[in-house]
């Protein structure tokens, strides 16, 4: 019996990988962008999504994602292309977590939307004992809006309990019609969502046709793998998380996209998982692979919830940078400081810095920046860093900038020097 052999896959290194990771994430130009419209939508179509977070201890989550890319801008010129009366170049809702996504893509999240109304089950027993609540809520956004939840009051009789099923049904009201696309953010207050009747706030929306199941699900592969570059079936999972599609799911519709010649399998040096990619990007890892130095240049800080990391362990196997977001971890037991921002420089991610602004001060303080074991050109990452510190303090307002402590402790007088410049 004869066997036929199965061809060799297209084998790329591990750096290009990660260097094509950084172009699709639009870190080849750290703050090197200029903010616009165009530039604001292609960032959220090119990551799948700008992640939204209420910490505050420097800027909002959001806002550190773009000045990574666009350096110093105008907060006040972003609101008016997220929530302006009219035309809104990006929309809030769900994505990795919540994001803010480019209104081009309204077809493929109004599909989500739709099923969400009808198949989310675990909202099954809250809609039967609460359908009035929800028709109440729905009502008065339609005869008010926009509202917050805080407009609503609290009708519960005992309170105490802390977290998500502890809201009260007003505000559970307001997210299922937030997710189920009958109501969409309006503006934020004070980072409070204000709600509206969505045709209210994306006039066109019950004329865009959701896209077909089918179709929104090979949308979904492709946008993540764009986004990526190239991805295993973990990073496809952890990447963009909504909807969560089962696993068998998933390997169909890459069974699919395999067949048909639209995505790829590769091979990647010094890891044995399965790694794909669309076959329209395998000239651009080819490119890569040849490139010599990595293709971003320069130096910046990446908020905690930049899509860059959302997997963190695809950070750690593409770029040997175990992060974790310490937040969430008791104080005793920090590494690196509660709102620590990696720190990225030439294509490398060479340490983390501790920042924090001192508002009534005016003053940003680094208040512990910890630098790879491995880095070896050390001026080049002092220089590169203080001047994204220097960046970053004009961005958020700051007139002051100075640093507490460093790792290693002999590169703190040189780093406050170059700070000071």
């Amino acid at each position: 019996m004869s066997h036929r052999r199965m061809p060799s896959l297209r084998r790329f290194p591990l750096r290009a990988v990660a260097d094509l990771y950084l172009v699709r994430q639009q870190l080849d130009r750290p703050r090197g962008r200029r903010l616009t419209a165009a530039s604001l939508a292609a960032l959220a179509e090119a990551t799948g999504g700008i992640q939204l977070d209420s910490i505050n201890v420097v800027a909002r989550a959001h806002l550190l994602t773009l000045w990574s890319r666009f350096g110093v801008f105008d907060p006040a010129a972003l609101e008016r292309l997220i929530y302006p009366k009219r035309q809104r170049v990006l929309f809030e809702y769900w994505a990795h977590a919540a994001c803010l996504v480019s209104t081009r893509d309204l077809p493929a999240w109004r599909r989500v939307m739709l099923d969400y109304a009808t198949e989310h089950r675990g909202w099954s027993g809250w809609l039967q004992k609460n359908e009035g609540i929800l028709r109440t809520v729905e009502a008065e956004v339609a005869a008010r809006g926009p509202l917050a939840a805080s407009d609503f009051a609290d009708e519960r009789a005992e309170r105490g309990a802390s977290g998500w099923w502890n809201w009260k049904p007003a505000a559970h009201a307001l997210d299922y019609l937030w997710m189920s696309g009958r109501i969409l953010v309006h503006s934020r207050a004070a980072f409070q969502k204000r709600y509206d009747l969505a045709e209210r706030v994306l006039p066109d929306i019950a004329r865009v046709a959701a896209l077909d199941e089918a179709t929104f699900r090979r949308w979904h592969l492709r946008r993540s793998l764009a986004a990526m570059g190239a991805a295993t079936e973990t990073d496809l999972r952890l990447y963009l998380t909504f909807p969560r599609f089962a696993a068998p799911e998933r390997r169909k519709l890459l069974q699919a996209a395999l067949a048909d010649g639209e995505v790829v399998e590769i091979a990647v040096d010094g890891d044995r998982g399965r790694w794909f990619a669309l076959a329209g990007d395998l000239a651009a890892l080819e490119r890569a692979a040849a490139r010599r130095t990595p293709a971003s240049r320069g130096t910046t800080f990446l908020a905690p919830f930049d899509s860059l990391l959302w997997h963190r362990a695809r950070t750690h196997r593409l770029f040997h940078f175990d992060y974790t977001i310490e937040v969430y971890t008791p104080a005793a037991q920090r590494r690196f400081g509660y709102y620590s921002l990696p720190i990225l420089s030439d294509g490398r991610l060479i340490g983390r810095a501790d920042a924090k602004h001192h508002r009534a001060e005016r003053r940003l303080e680094l208040r512990h920046v910890a630098f790879e074991t491995t880095l070896t050109d050390v001026d080049a990452a002092l220089a590169g860093t203080a001047d994204a510190a220097r960046s970053l303090a004009a961005f958020v307002g700051a007139t002051g900038l100075t640093v507490a402590r460093t790792t290693p402790a002999r590169l703190a007088a040189p780093l406050r020097r170059q700070c000071a410049r």
